[in-house]
């Protein structure tokens, strides 16, 4: 059955619509990775940031005989650890949303070809279900996905800064540093860091 002017009319935006947004969605892709690598090696310069504290905390610590260097690697074990799964979490979140990202693309171009399909064959309502299936199944879940990586990111990143602080603060004190003060620091850490897992 041939189609109206006005459904053609409306039937031709749709068509438009859907191919910005697979332009849109590669353009968002495309700014994603980017942003991949950047934190890549932005988690890169804080790890290597946070090793160099470290060894000369250690190096502090041995000099001035209040803890062996075997001792402080030992004390300093669970947070290193703790902040490799966090990154690990961080890197998968992102590997996943990429992932999403490239199907959407994929079912978007395919869902596409379908209803031009439907078009040219005057179905209607096949046009109506495709249009229904993408909204619900293809725009929304992104967002959800794209809202819950912004947030995590954000937290690692505020987690690894306030973690660099600490030991920016340890390290001033120099001489004077002791091992009650990397005691606290480690106490403050996972306190903070249960809290933050539990409310999340």
């Amino acid at each position: 059955m041939p189609l109206s002017e006005d459904m053609k009319d409306i039937v031709e935006d749709m068509i438009s619509s859907y191919d910005m947004r697979i332009q849109s969605i590669g353009a968002i892709f495309d700014t994603t990775y980017q942003l991949l690598e950047g934190l890549q090696d932005s988690f890169l310069d804080t790890k290597q940031e946070q090793e160099r504290i470290n060894a000369e905390l250690r190096e502090n610590l041995a000099k001035n005989g209040s803890l062996r260097r075997k001792d402080f690697d030992n004390m300093m074990q669970g947070i290193l650890l703790t902040q490799e799964e966090r990154e690990r979490e961080v890197r998968n979140l992102l590997k996943t949303y990429l992932n999403e990202q490239k199907k959407m693309i994929h079912a978007l171009r395919e869902n596409l070809a379908k209803i031009k399909d439907a078009i040219a064959k005057g179905d209607i309502q096949r046009v109506k279900d495709f249009r229904g299936m993408i909204i619900e199944k293809i725009f929304a879940k992104p967002e959800e996905r794209k809202e819950d990586l912004t947030s995590n990111l954000k937290r690692f990143q505020r987690e690894q800064k306030a973690l660099s602080k600490r030991l920016k603060r340890l390290l001033a004190k120099g001489d004077e540093l002791q091992i009650k003060d990397i005691k606290l620091m480690l106490k403050e850490f996972k306190n903070k860091h249960n809290k933050e897992r539990i409310a999340h």
